[in-house]
């Protein structure tokens, strides 16, 4: 497990640590108490990659289109 604080991973960090972490509890040669540990810091980590993933679906939906269906530019998301 990482010392990396959760908050600060880009998604493609998290997600890498998120796939090990799930990878360690599916073989189950953990101790109980590590087991804990492990899904409390993949719970932080899915948490992480669904708020990442959708700060680019709000980014991507503020994406202005002109008339022939072309981007013409971005319309700011507020709180982004």
């Amino acid at each position: 497990m990482a010392d990396t604080k959760v908050d600060e991973m880009s998604f493609e960090q998290a997600m890498a640590e998120l796939e090990q972490v799930v990878g360690q509890l599916e073989r189950g040669d953990v101790p109980l108490e590590d087991s804990i540990k492990l899904y409390e810091r993949g719970a932080e980590l899915k948490k992480r990659c669904e708020t990442k993933l959708k700060e680019a679906e709000e980014k991507v939906a503020q994406i202005t289109l002109g008339g022939d269906g072309q981007p013409t530019g971005t319309t700011p998301v507020e709180g982004l």
